[in-house]
């Protein structure tokens, strides 16, 4: 396992989709490994990490999906390379637990994050949608 991810972390995961679950709600799996932006990591009283994943994607939103796009330097931060544009969406996460997931490689080494700033302004677009309650895609 690497030594812990932190909130801002960026990882490879194998993202589900709302409107997969909506087309599907039997479908427990994403179609492939993206990148994903670890915006909440928080350690339980039984020492689990809660995760709170939001979805990167090189192509702008569609439907209802809600999304920022990422500053250049913020792409760069997050060792994007392969993006000439990026967007955080904000309307939908996949929620998981660490050491309980069968979605996460927990060996992976972060691919890279974005700055505190950055991270800031994504949570203020985000809360929301959180607030609303169906955004959250549960993955345990």
């Amino acid at each position: 396992m690497s030594d812990g991810f932190r909130r801002g972390d960026i990882v490879s995961y194998p993202y589900l989709w709302r409107w997969q679950v909506e087309e599907n709600p039997a479908r427990e799996h994403g179609e492939k490994d993206r990148p994903v932006c670890m915006l909440l990591t928080m350690i339980d009283k039984q020492g689990l990490t809660h995760l709170l994943l939001l979805p990167i994607s090189s192509k702008p939103p569609f439907g209802e999906q809600q999304a920022i796009e990422i500053p250049k330097l913020e792409l760069r931060r997050a060792k994007l390379t392969g993006y000439d544009r990026g967007w955080i969406t904000v309307s939908e996460c996949n929620y998981d637990v660490l050491e309980r997931s069968y979605y996460l490689d927990h060996s992976q080494a972060p691919i890279g994050r974005f700055s505190d700033a950055f991270l800031e302004t994504v949570r203020k677009a985000f809360a929301p949608f959180l607030a609303a309650g169906p955004a959250r895609i549960n993955r345990t």
